[in-house]
């Protein structure tokens, strides 16, 4: 070190060695600054970056080689030579790219290690080379130790300086670097020059091409300058740069706020992307600043983004997954770091998408079942047709299309008595069953309700309809057995095209009364359409909408039927009977209008008026007699039938314990603990229950123990011919002990005969009621039996019965002699 010291203070003139030093010291903080950027750079603009730094380096050695050389005085002429001195310069700028670029290649320590030596080797080479392209009177002798060293350290510093500045990028360290950077060329100049011994020899002549030391120093001057420039430039680039990092960093801190995906481009490459569209892509953000936007989604969708017309697109982003992503971009000009660029919002739509396939799904589709609904079926009609009428037009004999509307039985009543949830699990069993037995190209609808569709299109005769109706039904009847509970029945309706109708909206009606007339005749089964159920169908749905308005418009009337004791002839009351008076039709008989009432569903509103009617009629009677109303299966089954019982009691003011509601056999079995609930709550407010027709159903005698009935009403069908057929006395005389034994009073409805009243006083029934006791009338015509005056005396019948008296078992009855027998309904 001693040597190294008297080199430096003896030998050269210091005032030069640290203009040296500083040069060096420049050029140092240069390289690192500038290779900071050469690792942050693309791999498009890196080797830009590599040869300035590896310039402002090479540079920076030779010249600090060359001003100490001129600082050096050996006291004998000396001067440079000029090929090796350029020499010199090239090897001092290629190794340092070289080791560069091994450093900045790949990380790791030992890349940078590797680079660092590289570098150092390259100052070694550079010095060396410099010391031969200089040129004194004299023998130069070398101190190989001393070399040695020189070398050891200029290597190991350099080494050191890259590990310092690439291992972990920070200002402490580029300072760090940069510091043993410069130890690393000044050491190993001058423990090189340490090295040299020169002894003057004048034999030894220099050449006369030579550099003179001060044009040497000109060329070292002008190299000082261009690493100042380079140094001044890498300082401003530095400046710049950080200034740009602040702004993207603020701009990226900005875009990573967004939920949206953003994008920043310099035309169609990538320069920033948030972590929004990083985590929709999948792609990381760092991958994604290499990338294009051709790269995710497509050149022809990056071409019109880039256009900047900023009109929204939706593309397909094309991430890691096997699946494209559907997104929408909306593109907008920007200024980012002092350039113009483009920034692209990226939308993911597919929450949009899927919604908007819901409602195009909810559109088309049925959202209970799953199959097409009304619009669907009316396009694919639509189509099956013209597909069927060209077909035709064609060949001559196009294909027959089948319509069949599907409407299931009873499901009414499954909604009311089980709730929604159980009718909507049989209306998805039935889309199952019924899609489980139709072809391809056979489409099965949901129209509304418990109302199907199916088109059948291309079928070899009109049997291959009724072939797939029974399929159908059959199929339904499978699950009915399969399942615990049962399942309803289902009536299917079929039109023809083009054998029934030639267009849509007659093919649907032909169909649609090829389904009443199925329904009419026992239900689960099908029917084809003919040409005589037309009018029928259209009578039927005028009867209908009739029977819908003939409350508001004052068309019913109540008549009345007495009943009476029979052994007594005591007037018991009156069952009140309804009949209508159609404006056209004329007097409609209730055998005609009351099924329909009840299947159109117009019954309930019909029973509410009779009921009300009644009891507002019974209140003005000064006799004390009972009025009976007879009560339908939906009134019964309506848990507000009660309160409305007493709704219509408290109005009219009639006494409860004269009102007696006749309920069926069939009104009963639908929903029995409902029917008793209601009955047991109807009995509370005093109002008397009586069973009619009994006998006609088919669990009598559990309905009689379960029911708190007060009267039991035998169908007349039994009382007829009662006198004169034993199976009939029979059956009449075990429903009379029946009632004896239960202490309940028995009806007999439809007495037309003085046989048939003996008959029946002769076994002890209580109550008689039909023709031969007394035709049923308007209320008026029984002024003398309820009390209320009337404008003629005696009893007015409806057809001109006279009254007489009979005597019965001891006693008297009065008895209308009836102008024609028939009973009433």
């Amino acid at each position: 070190m001693l040597t190294v010291y008297n080199c430096i203070v003896n030998e050269h003139d210091l005032r030069l060695v640290a203009l040296a030093a500083l040069i060096c010291g420049i050029s140092c903080f240069s390289a690192v600054n500038l290779l900071r950027h050469v690792v942050q750079s693309t791999s498009r603009n890196r080797y830009a970056w590599l040869l300035i730094a590896a310039a402002s380096t090479g540079f920076g050695i030779w010249a600090t080689h060359f001003i100490a050389m001129i600082a050096f005085t050996p006291g004998i002429p000396n001067a440079y030579n000029a090929e090796l001195s350029v020499a010199s310069l090239a090897i001092s700028v290629l190794l340092t790219a070289a080791g560069m670029w091994i450093a900045t290649v790949r990380g790791g320590i030992d890349h940078y290690l590797v680079g660092g030596a590289v570098l150092g080797i390259g100052i070694a080479a550079m010095h060396y080379t410099g010391m031969a392209a200089f040129e004194v009177e004299g023998r130069i002798v070398w101190n190989q130790l001393l070399v040695a060293a020189s070398l050891v350290s200029g290597i190991v510093l350099a080494a050191l300086s890259l590990l310092v500045v690439l291992r972990r990028p920070s200002t402490l360290a580029t300072v760090a670097g940069a510091v043993l950077l410069t130890l690393a060329i000044c050491t190993l100049h001058f423990i090189a020059m340490a090295a040299v011994s020169i002894y003057p020899d004048s034999s030894i002549e220099i050449s006369i091409f030579t550099i003179a030391p001060m044009s040497q120093a000109f060329a070292a001057a002008t190299a000082s300058l261009i690493i100042l420039v380079l140094a001044a430039t890498a300082l401003w680039i530095d400046l710049r740069f950080r200034r740009h990092k602040i702004e993207a960093e603020r701009m990226h801190g900005l875009a990573n706020a967004a939920v949206e995906g953003l994008i920043v481009c310099d035309g169609n490459r990538i320069v920033s992307a948030n972590d929004s569209i990083a985590a929709l892509s999948g792609i990381a953000s760092a991958t994604l600043n290499t990338m294009t936007l051709g790269e995710l989604f497509g050149e022809r969708i990056a071409s019109a983004v880039a256009a900047g017309n900023g009109q929204a697109q939706e593309a397909d982003l094309r991430g890691h997954g096997d699946n494209p992503i559907p997104v929408e971009l909306i593109a907008r000009n920007i200024d980012y770091c002092g350039k113009p660029h483009l920034v692209v919002a990226v939308r993911d739509i597919r929450e949009r998408r899927k919604a908007e396939q819901e409602i195009m799904r909810l559109a088309h589709y049925d959202p209970l079942t799953g199959l097409a609904n009304r619009r669907s079926f009316t396009s694919r009609l639509e189509a099956e047709i013209a597909v069927s009428a060209e077909g035709g037009k064609g060949n001559g004999k196009g294909g027959q299309l089948a319509l069949m509307l599907l409407d299931l039985d009873r499901f009414k009543e499954v909604n009311d008595l089980f709730g929604h949830a159980a009718g909507d699990a049989v209306l998805q069993k039935v889309a199952h069953c019924a899609s489980s037995v139709l072809r391809h190209g056979q489409m099965l609808a949901r129209l509304g309700g418990d109302e199907f569709a199916i088109i059948a299109p291309n079928l070899p005769d009109p049997q291959a309809a009724g072939r797939i109706a029974e399929a159908v039904l059959s199929a339904l009847r499978q699950e009915n057995r399969l399942s615990p509970g049962g399942m309803v029945s289902a009536s299917i309706g079929i039109a023809l095209y083009p054998l029934d109708a030639d267009e849509q909206a007659a093919l649907v009606s032909h169909a649609d009364t090829a389904l009443y007339r199925a329904k009419a005749e026992g239900k689960d089964t099908f029917r084809y359409f003919e040409a005589s159920m037309g009018a029928q169908a259209r009578d039927r749905r005028i009867l209908e909408q009739d029977l819908r308005q003939a409350v508001a418009r004052g068309e019913f009337r109540l008549v009345y039927q007495p009943q009476k004791e029979i052994s007594s002839g005591r007037m018991i009351g009156f069952e009140a009977l309804l009949r209508w008076q159609h404006p056209e039709r004329g007097e409609v008989p209730p055998s005609v209008f009351i099924p329909v009432a009840e299947d159109s569903g117009s019954i309930a509103q019909i029973g509410e008026w009779v009921l009300a009617t009644a009891c507002k009629e019974a209140a003005t009677w000064k006799n004390p007699l009972m009025v009976a109303v007879n009560v339908s299966a939906v009134q019964l089954h309506n848990p507000d039938f009660s309160r409305k019982v007493h709704e219509v009691l408290l109005r009219t003011g009639l006494a409860a314990g004269r009102l007696e509601l006749e309920i069926t056999e069939t009104a009963l079995v639908k929903d029995m603990p409902r029917a008793l609930a209601t009955l047991r709550q109807i009995k509370a407010l005093g109002v008397r229950v009586a069973m009619d027709d009994f006998g006609t159903g088919y669990s009598s005698l559990s309905n009689l123990r379960a029911f708190p009935f007060d009267k039991i009403k035998i169908d007349g069908s039994f009382i007829k011919q009662v006198d004169r057929n034993d199976q009939v006395a029979t059956i009449v005389r075990a429903v009379l002990g029946l009632g004896r034994g239960l202490g309940l009073p028995v009806l007999a409805e439809g007495v037309e005969t003085l046989d048939e009243l003996r008959f029946l006083d002769a076994e002890d029934c209580d109550i008689g009621q039909g023709y031969f006791l007394g035709r049923p009338g308007p209320i008026e015509a029984f002024g003398e039996l309820t009390g209320v005056s009337s404008a003629g005396d005696g009893v007015k019948e409806d057809d001109g019965a006279t009254a007489k008296v009979e005597n019965v078992r001891g006693g008297s009855i009065l008895m209308l002699q009836p102008a024609a027998a028939a009973r009433s309904v």
